[in-house]
């Protein structure tokens, strides 16, 4: 199937021809669906924190913050142009008169274009965007007088404007203070200045980016960096990574046969969020937070968003702590058969962890090496929020193809929602993942752990694409929060819905929890 060029290619990108061999298996055999047991519900699998707890566990963290590394990951590199797919696909039918007046009355409610132009002086670009148009000799106030819509629009997503369409957005103004309107990328900076600084007021964020928009985001913060440090009082250590080609995967038509570009060269695609799992591991550090690049808000709702993050945080050392005292004591062999029955009891009651059916028949040495096995993994606390209608993966316990149970985020993309028990057990759920995690990536001695031997390689999804004309398939690699973290320890922690607060359309930007006043 594969000629010496393409050999050189696959070698050229860092990969290895068995890993495309099983792409190419995945696309011919597709991945099975994951099988749910229940969904994880409040005081039965996602832990539901009293006061008491919240005030210990926040106190924890604070404690141990200036003496840990912490730093803050926030995937950044998606393109913000599905923020638009309405302004588009108005602007493209939409002409000035009595039909173009109707299109746009036509809708009215909160995410409509009527709604996006008749309160566009709110948006924090508006500024920028004006000014734009003003050079342009198009004033923005004639063109909504005229109903020259289509300009506003294009000088907004086009090359000519803003070019917003083409910015990731973390780029994008989200937010407008008094003394100016920040970018998504600078609200994260304000958030990690809370909850990373270390004994020397340094704080740690990483970004993952897309090498076209490297130097947008270099001049960005180079522009604003040392502001935020003299005002939050933090030396930022700000760092980027890039999803790695080896990471692709290769393309293949409906046949499954490999797709090639013009040039006769294998077509390869990135495989989806779950590839910066390797980006992931390059991080060193003894906390890791993971957060969405859009789910932020302004200074005056920070408070909640600080605190929960500090109490997930502080539970997290709290429970590493005592797994790591009890793996000394297993891989040392001090652990007496009433503490094997002490650590299996808190596998099960702490970590949600059931230790195999016989375990009680094994002989002590299997005992110890089982216990070992089972709490020597990366350990993430994920912060799920109560289902309000958003969508967005879920907390479920499912059970693998040996019966093995764990407590997983599932995609409805990863069910048999034709099942209906399957169905059944979705329609039960009553949280969903906002994509709030903490990770604890090292092992008791203190060593990073290669988070790419915790990954499920039987979860993924495929879908059809087109290029130059031409229908493929493409596949993503398994989420970097459901199939890359599969064989982490997990725990679910319930957290208020205040501090989920995503932008998936430009609209949202005019929610009151995006406003600043």
């Amino acid at each position: 199937m594969f000629s010496e060029t393409d050999l050189e290619q696959i070698q050229r990108k860092g990969m290895k021809l068995p890993a495309i061999e099983k792409q190419i298996e995945h696309f011919i055999n597709g991945f099975p669906f994951i099988n749910l047991v229940r969904p994880a519900l409040a005081h039965n699998g996602i832990v539901a924190l009293n006061e008491h707890q919240l005030d210990r566990y926040y106190r924890k963290f604070e404690e141990s913050l200036p003496f840990i590394r912490v730093v803050r990951f926030v995937p950044a590199s998606g393109a913000a142009s599905r923020m638009f797919k309405h302004l588009f696909e108005f602007a493209a039918v939409y002409s000035p008169g009595k039909e173009g007046d109707d299109l746009l009355n036509k809708d009215q409610g909160f995410n409509s274009v009527f709604y996006f132009l008749h309160h566009i002086e709110e948006f924090a670009f508006y500024l920028n965007l004006s000014e734009k148009l003003e050079d342009a000799g198009n004033p923005i106030d004639r063109l909504l007088r005229e109903k020259d819509y289509s300009t506003i629009i294009d000088f907004l997503l086009g090359a000519k404007g803003l070019d917003y369409s083409n910015l990731p957005k973390a780029l994008l103004k989200f937010h407008d203070y008094p003394e100016g309107a920040r970018t998504a990328a600078e609200e994260h900076l304000v958030e990690a200045a809370e909850y990373t600084r270390d004994s020397e007021g340094i704080s740690r964020i990483h970004f993952t980016i897309s090498p076209e928009h490297q130097q947008k985001f270099l001049d960005m913060f180079d522009d604003v960096k040392a502001r935020y440090e003299s005002r939050l009082g933090v030396k930022f250590e700000i760092s980027y990574s890039i999803q790695k080609p080896a990471t692709d995967i290769i393309a293949v038509d409906e046949k499954n046969n490999p797709v090639r570009d013009d040039q006769g060269r294998l077509l390869f695609r990135p495989g989806g969020h779950g590839a910066l799992i390797d980006n992931l591991n390059d991080i060193d550090a003894d906390i890791i937070f993971v957060k969405n690049i859009d789910n932020i808000v302004p200074d005056r709702l920070k408070a909640t968003t600080f605190q929960y993050k500090k109490v997930i945080g502080g539970y997290l050392i709290s429970l590493k702590t005592m797994i790591d005292n009890y793996l000394v004591k297993l891989n040392n062999g001090e652990a007496t058969a009433e503490e094997l029955s002490e650590i299996a009891r808190f596998s099960k009651e702490e970590l949600f962890l059931d230790a195999p059916h016989n375990f009680e028949s094994m002989p002590f040495t299997v005992k110890t090496q089982t216990l070992f096995n089972m709490l020597n993994r990366p350990v993430r606390i994920c912060g799920m929020v109560k289902n309000e209608g958003e969508p967005g993966g879920g907390p479920f316990l499912v059970s693998d193809e040996n019966g093995k149970l764990s407590l997983q985020i599932v995609e409805s993309s990863q069910i048999n929602l034709k099942d209906t028990e399957q169905k059944a057990i979705v329609n039960a759920s009553t949280h969903f993942n906002p994509v709030d995690l903490v990770c604890a990536t090292r092992d008791f001695l203190g060593n990073k752990f290669n988070l790419k031997e915790f990954i499920d390689e039987n979860t993924g999804f495929i879908s059809l694409k087109s290029s130059g004309g031409k229908t493929l398939k493409a596949q993503e690699l398994p989420g970097l929060w459901n199939g890359a973290m599969a064989r982490w320890i997990t725990i679910f922690v319930e957290v208020p819905i205040i501090t989920f607060n995503p932008v998936k359309t430009v609209n949202d930007l005019l929610r009151d929890e995006h406003r600043c006043l």
